[in-house]
């Protein structure tokens, strides 16, 4: 049986028996020990005197909300168990490549699935290759039966609702996981101009202590607070990691502008050009007890004014950037997008995504009807059901009225843990159930499933996939406190990877 080892404790370990004994270094997952992997670990022992397992921390497991099925104290457990292999550890990093360089073993053994390394899309495997090389070693590749964790994760202990394994089952029989990956990577050579107001998402975390002793009013004690980049900021970062040539076009308050935060949250390819209206830049800051996460209540900092005093600087702004090929417009409601500008927009021949959101802090005055034309629209089922003043009329028939009254050429409807409902002239009604049946936060889930969808309509992938990916980066969002992080487009393929084996 092996024994399980900090992984810098391990180094040391290592150190001591380098040269008397080969060692040989297997790493992964290994969210669901099967066969596969035992006769390949078993292999691997054989190349030399000492195998050492690593796993790839929890936090790094890139396979979609759903997973690891395992945590890691569990993986490394199971490893432990086997009398082929003689220490385990729990990796630190991303990828093996500072592990390798850190254990320094003689042989880096993988699966023969690896062995063409340009077949993986992560680049890790070419990565690892270099790694072992630049300390003396060598890579070689184990010849024996394979089995994916994924798929049998998938088949048996799947956390799917039956209807989302329906719905991935049909996708899966009209295309392959390739094409899938195909489609994303269509959206690297876009232009992308996109527009709408920048807000500053606050965060601070306390712990409430009870009813005041002399108010009728709920006391907490302060603990920290984080700062977040929201609004079309968001946006901007969630679309720069599928294309490569991204503008933003955006308002900051004169008064408290926050310029140099959020310069150094955005992503080094977004062109951001910033104007000025009076007032602060928009910060809503939410009090939220940090355990159970649950947020107590907000506050906005803005002036809330429709911003005509900026319009004729907008549309000069907007002119200059027309040569794109997807124009996004998240109207948050809160003044950039006055008439004059919503009217040039519609006018224009650009492929045009647009969401207009309905919260506190425009309530019954910011609906989608304020936009007469857009070949995307993207709103939830909220937002959907106050346009049409309808609370329980179906879905179906609130999307056709929509359709009657405007020029959109396709809505994309989200509907929380039900997934989303997609309609075109072309395809009629696709419904792609969610692909999860949890969240930690769902501030800034819309914005994510916004960017995913302009993008993959504007360079025509079908309905139905451009659903099941809506819902992979919705569920990744919805997973992610606020945005802390942005979507990442080498974590979606390789959740896509994951869900489809």
């Amino acid at each position: 049986m092996g024994q399980i080892f900090d992984i810098r404790d391990l180094a040391c370990k290592l150190g001591k028996i380098r040269n008397r004994k080969k060692i040989v270094h297997c790493h992964g997952v290994f969210d669901l020990l099967h066969i596969g992997h035992i006769r390949y670990l078993k292999k691997s022992k054989e190349l030399g005197d000492v195998l050492v397992v690593t796993i790839t921390p929890d936090k790094y497991v890139n396979k979609g909300p759903h997973r690891p099925a395992f945590p890691e104290e569990l993986r490394a457990e199971a490893l432990a168990s086997l009398e082929c292999i003689d220490y385990v550890a729990i990796n630190k990093w991303p990828t093996a490549v500072e592990t390798i360089h850190l254990l320094k073993p003689h042989i880096y053994a993988k699966g023969a699935e690896y062995k063409n390394l340009y077949d993986d899309p992560t680049g890790g495997i070419i990565k690892e290759k270099q790694a072992i090389e630049d300390i003396g070693g060598e890579i070689k590749f184990i010849e024996d039966i394979t089995f994916s964790s994924s798929s049998l994760i998938n088949r048996y202990l799947s956390s799917l609702s039956p209807q989302a394994k329906r719905f991935i089952d049909q996708l899966k029989n009209k295309y392959s996981i390739d094409e899938i990956l195909e489609y994303i990577n269509k959206t690297k050579k876009l232009k992308v101009l996109i527009l709408g107001e920048t807000i500053i998402d606050e965060y601070h975390f306390c712990e409430t202590m009870g009813k005041s002793g002399k108010e009728p009013i709920l006391a907490a004690r302060y603990l920290y607070e984080e700062k977040f980049a929201g609004g079309v900021l968001a946006i901007a970062n969630h679309i720069s990691s599928f294309c490569d040539n991204v503008t933003l076009i955006s308002f900051l308050g004169r008064n408290w502008t926050q310029e140099e935060f959020i310069k150094k949250k955005l992503k080094p390819n977004i062109e951001a050009k910033f104007l000025y209206h009076p007032g602060p830049t928009i910060v809503k800051r939410r009090f939220v007890e940090k355990y159970p996460f649950q947020k107590l209540f907000e506050i906005y900092f803005m002036n809330g004014l429709e911003n005509e005093e900026g319009s004729e600087e907008l549309l000069r702004c907007i002119r200059e950037n027309i040569d794109t090929d997807l124009i996004l417009v998240a109207d948050y409601g809160h003044g950039m997008m006055s008439e004059s500008v919503r009217e040039f927009l519609c006018d224009s021949n650009k492929f045009l995504a647009i969401n207009v959101q309905v919260n506190a802090g425009n309530l019954g005055f910011n609906t989608i009807s304020k936009y007469r034309r857009a070949d995307v629209v993207c709103i939830s089922e909220k937002e959907l059901r106050m346009e049409m003043r309808s609370r329980n009329k179906p879905i179906e028939e609130l999307i056709k009225k929509l359709l009657n009254k405007f020029e959109y050429k396709s809505i994309i409807i989200t509907r929380g843990e039900k997934g989303c409902v997609g309609y075109s002239e072309d395809t009629g009604f696709i419904y792609s159930p969610a692909l999860i049946n949890s969240f930690k936060d769902r501030v800034g889930a819309g914005d994510a499933v916004l960017s995913i969808v302009s993008l993959l309509l504007a360079v025509k992938v079908p309905l139905d996939v451009t659903l099941f990916l809506a819902n992979c980066v919705g569920g990744y969002a919805v997973n992610t406190m606020c945005n802390r992080e942005s979507i990442d487009k080498l974590s979606i393929i390789k959740y896509v990877i994951s869900i489809l084996k």
